[in-house]
């Protein structure tokens, strides 16, 4: 019998080619044995290549369903992803406003993983200002980090953002030259752990998503928040060694890895 799945709340974009977005964020929540709820921010019109469209939704809807839903279930962590617009920031801040006791675990997409620019200096200061100061793990890679602070080391990134209100930044190497993939932690004013990961062949869809809701996921089980992300890296990473290949373009995590091997 199935008892006590936490609920993960996942504010994030549709996605119609299923590897990114919110069916990312619900195959991973529901992989780690949560129960997963969510709000679309917005809809897009892409492909396992790119984005070519974001339709943003209303953000008056954003907060009444939010408000309805988390009047009813319990919800133990929400998970940002995709926002792509000012007034979507602003909605969603509304709730975590209203729900400071909640952590919070906030991938800030900023680009698609085709190239598309998501974003622009308007939705950069809204998400500086008004949902920083709510996050409790921040998970951006490497080329986003650097968007957010204006800034080219890694390490100042991190110390800025941490400046910025968040709890945890946890830096994702995957963009850079580099022969391993190194993932770079910051709390308390300072880098706390380098993580390094095999480099993998493909590039993949979703992979952000995939980490942040695991994270998410991992907190909602009861986990710390450090161990909730050196876990979820290595979810991550499984997921991303089993990718599999539905269209012309990028690989999609195979988030059940785990039922395959039984």
């Amino acid at each position: 019998m199935i008892q006590n799945r936490p609920a993960v709340l996942s504010f994030s974009g549709h996605d119609p080619s299923g590897g990114a977005g919110v069916q990312a964020d619900i195959e991973t929540i529901v992989s780690h044995r949560c129960h997963a709820v969510s709000v679309i921010t917005t809809l897009t019109e892409q492909d396992t290549e790119n984005v070519k469209k974001l339709i943003p939704q209303n953000p008056d809807n954003i907060i009444s369903q939010a408000t309805t839903l988390m009047a009813d279930i319990p919800v133990k962590v929400i998970k940002i992803g995709l926002l792509g617009h000012p007034e979507t920031v602003l909605a969603v801040h509304t709730i975590l406003k209203q729900n400071p006791h909640i952590p919070v675990v906030f991938d800030p997409v900023l680009a698609a993983g085709g190239g598309t620019d998501l974003s622009n200096e308007d939705l950069i200061k809204a998400i500086k200002d008004l949902l920083l100061p709510y996050t409790t793990v921040l998970t951006p890679n490497s080329e986003e980090a650097r968007r957010l602070t204006g800034l080219d080391d890694l390490t100042e990134c991190g110390l800025k953002l941490l400046g910025k209100g968040c709890k945890y930044v946890l830096i994702t190497g995957s963009h850079e030259s580099t022969p391993e993939v190194s993932n770079r932690l910051f709390h308390a004013g300072q880098a706390i752990e380098t993580y390094s990961w095999n480099r993998l062949p493909y590039s993949y869809h979703g992979s952000g998503c995939t980490l942040a809701a695991s994270i998410a996921a991992l907190l909602a089980q009861g986990l710390d928040a450090v161990q909730a992300i050196s876990e979820a890296q290595e979810f991550t990473w499984n997921s991303l060694n089993a990718a599999y290949q539905t269209g012309k373009g990028q690989y999609n995590p195979n988030r059940f890895y785990w039922v395959d091997d039984v």
